[in-house]
């Protein structure tokens, strides 16, 4: 199968484009070229192509010289307080971009794999969200993003909406680093510990992406590691497991948090469309988190 993957360069993309280049011809693409040529494979790095997911032309002409079979598409504006900021770049690039990719898709015959948030819920509820309950999104972000859902849904007939949460990684800006760095630097923590979801290894999510698309089951997916937690517990489970249980962590809520942005206080994923189809397979964040310290131990060295 031919597989075209849009933000190939991020936390995300980079790590589908690797997974999927397993089994699968990759066409990496992503607005710039790879920052860090040592995380790609040689034969990827050589196919990788410039694409401005915004530029409607450029879609065009792209897919139609390159024909994949599906794109998967993982570039998005991810930066929830920028989005709040500059609401037009957000839908401009969630929305629109997502839009143009689902038209050429669409024009070619190539189905399309979307990955959104678990911010597109309004994070009001008492128990883990499902694939079937609506969405309300309450940020910029989140309504950007769902934007770009209803792009994919209106736009194609052959799709995957898949809603994640959380992601870290021991490469680009994520939370689980930021935190490392802070506490190597001495610096003072403090934590939200009123906002609850659930972590996701990168790796993880790129493992269940590039396997879902091998089975033509296409439909709405919620795939995160398993369990949830605060933003607080996830910081202390990650001092813990990298050596510094000494480091202490203030524990605020989020009305002492200065962002221009409201975030759900709960948005926990289940996946029940893979516990009704008996493929709820995903490990715990805590043994996500522990990988990731071993990983991140390597690569800081």
């Amino acid at each position: 199968m031919k597989v075209l993957v849009t933000g190939a360069d991020g936390m995300l993309g980079s790590r589908v484009c690797k997974a999927l280049s397993r089994k699968h011809e990759v066409i990496p693409t992503d607005i710039h070229l790879p920052l860090d040529i040592c995380d790609w494979n040689a034969d990827l790095l050589s196919s990788h192509l410039i694409l401005d997911i915004c530029d409607s032309d450029a879609v065009f002409e792209c897919l139609r010289k390159q024909q994949p079979d599906i794109i998967i598409h993982c570039a998005a504006m991810t930066d929830v307080d920028a989005c709040t900021r500059n609401p037009d770049d957000a839908f401009r690039i969630n929305a629109i971009g997502t839009s143009n990719l689902a038209c050429a898709g669409a024009e070619i015959g190539a189905s399309l794999a979307y990955i959104s948030t678990d911010y597109v819920f309004d994070g009001t509820g008492s128990r883990p969200y499902t694939e079937f309950d609506s969405p309300n999104p309450i940020n910029e972000y989140g309504a950007s993003k769902l934007a770009g859902e209803n792009a994919v849904k209106e736009l194609l007939k052959k799709f995957y909406i898949i809603r994640t949460s959380w992601l870290f990684a021991p490469t680009h800006k994520n939370f689980p680093l930021s935190i490392l760095r802070a506490a190597q630097a001495g610096n003072e923590l403090k934590i939200v510990s009123d906002q609850f979801g659930s972590p996701t290894y990168a790796d993880d999510m790129a493992g269940f992406t590039a396997s879902l698309v091998d089975t033509g089951c296409f439909g709405t997916y919620h795939f995160t590691n398993a369990g949830n937690c605060s933003w607080y517990e996830f910081a202390r489970k990650i001092l813990d497991l990298a050596g510094m249980s000494h480091v202490n962590i203030t524990p605020i809520e989020s009305a002492q948090w200065p962002t221009p942005t409201v975030r759900p206080k709960y948005s926990v994923l289940r996946h029940y469309r893979l516990e009704l189809t008996g493929r709820d397979v995903s490990r715990t964040w805590e043994e996500a988190a522990a990988e990731f310290i071993k990983e991140w131990t390597t690569v800081k060295q």
